[in-house]
């Protein structure tokens, strides 16, 4: 349960990540950059509220780099819908690539063991 409780906080994560990075180029074009620093702030608090523990409760079951690469999945998982959907970005060939890329990094991370 530990692994699925840190995808399901991770994904709550990114969305609040996804919005405190990228949001305010399309909500706060006319706003100077620091209000909309102080914004994206404000998001990136809650971000952090829940990828600490997510990761603090990972680190249960995961290793530090199976963690990352989760995160790195994770975010594109989030990112993709929230470019097509809010900001109106178009769904290119290059989204799909990136995605068997990081299925690749998947699969290398989490089923193949280190040597002992």
């Amino acid at each position: 349960m530990p692994g699925l409780r840190t995808i399901f906080l991770l994904c709550l994560s990114n969305v609040f990540m996804t919005f405190a990075w990228y949001a305010h180029l399309k909500d706060m074009k006319e706003r100077a950059w620091w209000i909309a620093a102080l914004a994206s702030w404000g998001l990136a608090l809650f971000e952090y509220l829940l990828q600490v523990p997510a990761n603090r409760i990972g680190s249960t079951v995961f290793s530090l780099t199976q963690l990352k690469i989760l995160q790195e999945v994770i975010t594109l998982c989030v990112f993709v819908p929230f470019a097509v959907f809010y900001m109106g970005q178009k769904l290119t060939w290059n989204y799909a690539a990136a995605g068997v890329c990081l299925a690749g990094a998947v699969f290398f991370m989490f089923y193949f063991k280190p040597a002992a």
